[in-house]
C-alpha cells in the first residue's frame, strides 16, 4: 500500500472538477489526484513535492489521492467511510473548505456550508454530521476549541439531551427546514429542562419547536 510519495513534478493537470499531478519518483511516474486547494499550492513542473497518499484498489483501476498534510489525508479517509461519500465528493469537500473549516462544519451541523462543496446535497450533509460529529469532536475538538462556541454547542453540564436524542431532534428539525444555528440554540435554551425531559425525544422536539416558534404571531 502506497502511503507517501516524494519526487519531482512532471505535470500538473485538471479535467473538469478533477485536479492532479504526475509525480516522478526514482524514475517512475505516479498520477495522483488532489483537492483543488492543495493543487493550487504546488510549484511548477520540475519542483520537488512530497504527498501523503491514500490508495484505492479496484478490479479495473488503482487510484492515488494525495494531500500536503497527513491530518488532511486522515480526514479524507474519515469522509469516504461515510455511506454515499466517494473519493470525488471527499476531494470536493477538502477542496472547498480547509481542514479546520470542514471539521467545524461537520461538528456543528452547518449544512449550508457543507452543501457548498460540489455534489454535496442536504441529505449527504446531514449524514456526514450524524456519522462523524462525535468522532471528529473527540479528535479535533480541543485544537479547534469547538466546545467554547456558545451559539453552536449544547451545554455539556449533563442537562442537555443524550447524544442519540439530540441527533434525532436535530435531524427532525433540519428536515422541517430549520438551520443548524437555530436548532442548536433551541437545544441550548431548553437544556435547563433536561431533568424533566429526560430521554423523551418527543418532549425535546416539542419544547424545541415551542422555542423556535416563540416569535411567530
Amino acid at each position: 500500500m502506497i502511503g507517501w510519495l516524494q519526487g519531482q513534478l512532471a505535470d500538473r493537470w485538471h479535467l473538469n472538477n478533477r485536479f492532479g499531478v504526475l509525480l516522478v519518483c526514482s524514475g517512475v511516474g505516479y498520477e495522483v489526484q488532489m483537492p483543488r486547494r492543495h493543487w493550487d499550492q504546488l510549484g511548477g513542473n520540475g519542483t520537488e513535492a512530497a504527498l501523503h497518499v491514500h490508495q484505492v484498489i479496484r478490479e479495473d483501476s488503482w487510484t492515488l489521492y494525495g494531500f500536503c498534510a497527513r491530518h488532511e489525508r486522515d480526514l479524507f479517509r474519515e469522509l469516504v467511510a461515510v455511506s454515499g461519500v466517494g473519493p470525488q465528493m471527499a476531494l470536493g469537500l477538502l477542496g472547498q473548505l480547509s481542514c479546520e473549516e470542514l471539521v467545524r462544519a461537520i461538528v456543528q451541523a452547518d449544512l449550508r456550508q457543507l452543501c457548498q462543496a460540489p455534489g454535496v446535497g442536504k441529505r449527504t450533509a446531514e449524514r456526514l454530521s450524524v456519522e462523524l460529529r462525535t468522532r471528529l469532536q473527540q479528535r479535533y475538538g480541543e485544537s479547534l476549541q469547538l466546545s467554547q462556541s456558545d451559539d453552536l454547542q449544547v451545554s455539556d453540564s449533563g442537562e442537555g439531551p443524550a447524544a442519540g436524542v439530540r441527533e434525532e431532534v436535530q435531524l427532525t428539525l433540519s428536515a422541517l427546514g430549520y438551520e443548524a444555528l437555530e436548532i442548536n440554540r433551541a437545544l441550548r435554551a431548553i437544556s435547563p429542562q433536561g431533568p424533566e425531559l429526560g430521554e423523551d425525544g418527543d418532549a425535546w422536539l416539542r419544547e424545541s419547536l415551542r422555542y423556535l416558534s416563540r416569535d411567530v404571531a
